[in-house]
């Protein structure tokens, strides 16, 4: 084998990427812990706050985070038990139903994103000039929307409102 392979700039690429991405998440780890949740818990909680309404059908919960379906009944399950969020049925649909933050989960994210934010400044965003940040999202956006077409669904359609009879969380 060409001892050049070693030194290919895409194996050095991909090689930064997972060295980076392991060196922010062991400093999220614990300030998460500090709050009571884990990373997939408040991946979740971050995806439901940034959707219309606070809310995501279950399907496009599962799409958007690494977890299959199975294993995002079983985190929504324990987050529902912990209080932080709801189940509502779908009205336009009866299989389908929403993950929904409640006033609980928002509150353990205000608690939480003041934290996160600093190790963001601190670790990430805050060791990049803006120019190299914003091409850096640019071509992480690329990367995704490649190996992840799924990460925003229904993240961007209208929220469907709540039933009359059920309060909105």
């Amino acid at each position: 084998m060409d001892q050049n392979v070693f030194d290919d700039p895409r194996i050095t690429a991909v090689g930064l990427l997972v060295e980076a991405y392991a060196g922010l998440s062991a400093r999220f780890a614990d300030q998460y812990e500090e709050h009571g949740l884990s990373a997939v818990e408040f991946e979740v909680l971050m995806r439901l706050a940034r959707s219309p309404g606070n809310q995501l059908r279950m399907t496009d919960l599962a799409a958007q985070t690494s977890l299959s379906t199975s294993g995002v009944t079983r985190v929504v399950d324990r987050m529902e038990r912990d209080g932080l969020l709801c189940r509502r049925a779908c009205p336009s649909d009866r299989r389908s139903s929403y993950a929904v933050v409640t006033p609980s989960g928002l509150k353990r994210l205000d608690e939480t994103l003041p934290g996160h934010l600093r190790i963001i400044e601190q670790w990430f965003t805050g060791q990049l000039e803006p120019p190299t940040l914003a091409a850096m999202l640019d071509g992480l956006r690329q990367v995704r929307d490649a190996v992840h077409p799924g990460a925003t669904a229904g993240s961007t359609e209208p929220a469907e409102p709540a039933p009359a009879d059920e309060p909105a969380a």
